[in-house]
């Protein structure tokens, strides 16, 4: 019964926090629930995209804990598109993409120590672009 009372408390105390955060996380867990490989992967474009662009706001507004958050996010997100690349049958493709999300991950980390969103908009926009083709060719 404590337990329960608890994590109330928690999820209660997170919602009061940041309620926009807290119902993004409900319908992204949500989203991913019953997705398979392409449609995470879907996902993760959306929320790397998401979180440069925020970058780039806080950046822009001296923001520094939001920044942070969401340079480590889109760090992370990188990393796991990397590391899920498929070497064998992807070949070139997963190769040349293996040196877009390191290029990109790079780009990042420099414009994560100054306060022009410029670059985050930049890596945001080249892989919305991917992000695009991703799903054009999931519907083909």
């Amino acid at each position: 019964m404590v337990q329960i009372g608890q994590l109330t408390v928690a999820y209660a105390s997170a919602l009061l926090r940041n309620p926009a955060q807290t119902y993004r996380d409900i319908d992204l867990a949500g989203r991913t629930t019953n997705a398979d490989g392409p449609a995470l992967v879907s996902l993760l474009y959306e929320e790397l995209i998401q979180a440069l662009r925020v970058a780039a706001w806080a950046a822009e507004r001296r923001e520094q804990a939001t920044k942070s958050e969401r340079v480590m996010r889109a760090t992370a997100i990188l990393f796991a598109l990397e590391a899920n690349l498929d070497f064998d049958k992807g070949g070139d493709v997963s190769a040349t993409l293996a040196r877009l999300y390191a290029g990109a991950r790079a780009q990042v980390v420099r414009a994560s120590i100054g306060h022009d969103g410029a670059p985050f908009r930049a890596v945001a926009d080249n892989l919305a672009e991917i992000a695009a083709a991703w799903s054009q060719a999931r519907a083909a």
